[in-house]
């Protein structure tokens, strides 16, 4: 893949959607604790708010193939565009209701973006599919840092937590108008026996190397949306200011840009991706362990180590769907499935650790608890991490190969 036959529209257009895909996420952590004061939330509410979105991930994700089969996939992202920028509007409002209903839109909106996106990077760049998905990754983490850092600026500089929320809805609204303007208009490609229907969803589902994918992209985000839901909060009680926990969250978001964008050049160096998917998780275990038990001295070691592990192994998971599938629409089912599952999953960490904290578990706890996420993640990277793909054979009947 020369420079010449990459197409930069879309790859301008995949990186400002990206771009959307987390600050609605990270852009709450900072400021729980004034949202709990100023709406009297239970710590056990904040969790559900925390794991709200990440449930919807899992939930949306799945529909992303039927709506992209309904409207087309170009279509389908615009609508998931409109629904984050509008649940980003609605917590103006500041209300509890508000507050949920409008992070289930914005989850219901990443949920089917982020599982759409994985399908046309493989649509549009074929070739170097895994590769783009790195660019892609670096966007969303990009977002992610931008939500999380400036999450405290906003709220000061416009005049609370409500406006400063909200503000993310424009970055989705440019988002929406490039989209609706440049978007690609591939044709559509006619279905091939074996790809239409429930049936091809069933057959994937009764491949092992698709429950490997799934679990390792539940595991890997359950950690993901643990920092991203509960870390300033758990820094704060260890010692930190608030100020200081949102910034030393988004200088780990920050440092995934450089992992994110590495993981799958390192992936390609062999067939077999599992040294760098274990590589990936030894890095967010340590620095884990570093931000939660050591002292402050070790505080912007484990920021690096951490973001350098988290963004290589989402990275590496969203690689994994292109790479472990023969065409856009295996990517695109497949995609759907591994997030759609793989967020289900992942929503019961923010969940668990709100109620450990509503217990008054202790920091040590908690951390073996995350040390743990990560040893299933690198259980079954160990498998989906091999050289193997579904592909559709001769007779449409779907294989491992």
């Amino acid at each position: 893949m020369t420079a010449k036959t990459i197409p930069w529209r879309f790859l301008f257009l995949m990186v400002l959607v990206g771009l959307n895909l987390r600050p609605a996420l990270s852009s709450l952590a900072p400021v729980l604790n004034r949202v709990q004061q100023d709406t009297a939330l239970t710590p056990l509410s904040i969790g559900a708010l925390t794991t709200l979105p990440v449930l919807c991930l899992g939930l949306f994700a799945p529909a992303a193939p039927r709506l992209s089969r309904q409207f087309g996939p170009e279509r389908a992202l615009a609508l998931s565009l409109v629904v984050i920028a509008a649940g980003l509007l609605l917590r103006w409002l500041a209300s509890p209701w508000a507050l949920f209903t409008g992070t289930f839109l914005v989850g219901a909106g990443i949920g089917v973006g982020g599982a759409l996106l994985p399908a046309l990077v493989k649509r549009e760049l074929p070739r170097g599919a895994d590769l783009m998905t790195g660019v892609y990754t670096m966007a969303l983490c990009l977002g992610g840092a931008l939500g999380a850092g400036l999450s405290i600026p906003l709220s000061d500089w416009l005049g609370g937590w409500p406006p400063g929320l909200a503000a993310w809805s424009l970055l989705a609204i440019v988002a929406l108008v490039a989209w609706e303007l440049g978007m690609p208009r591939t044709p559509a490609t006619p279905h091939a026996p074996g790809q239409t229907g429930t049936g091809a969803t069933r057959g994937i589902l009764r491949q092992p190397l698709t429950w490997q994918i799934m679990v390792f992209m539940g595991a890997q985000s359950s950690l993901a949306y643990i920092v991203f839901g509960w870390l300033p909060t758990l820094l704060v009680k260890r010692g930190y200011d608030e100020a200081e926990a949102g910034w030393l969250m988004g200088m780990s978001v920050l440092v995934q840009l450089i992992s994110a964008l590495a993981a799958p050049w390192l992936a390609r160096l062999g067939r077999d991706q599992r040294p760098a998917l274990l590589l990936g998780l030894s890095f967010s275990t340590i620095g884990l362990c570093l931000l939660l038990l050591a002292g402050p001295f070790w505080k912007l070691p484990g920021v690096v180590m951490l973001g350098l592990g988290q963004g290589g192994s989402f990275s590496l998971a969203l690689a994994l769907i292109v790479l472990r599938s023969a065409d856009s629409r295996l990517a695109g089912r497949l995609s759907g499935l591994a997030q759609g599952g793989g967020y289900a999953l992942a929503s019961l960490g923010p969940f668990s650790v709100g109620i450990m904290l509503q217990l008054d578990v202790g920091i040590p706890w908690i951390t073996a608890a995350l040390v743990g996420i990560a040893t299933l993640a690198a259980a079954c990277s160990w498998f989906a991490g091999r050289n193997r793909q579904l592909a559709f054979d001769e007779e449409g009947r779907l294989i491992t190969r």
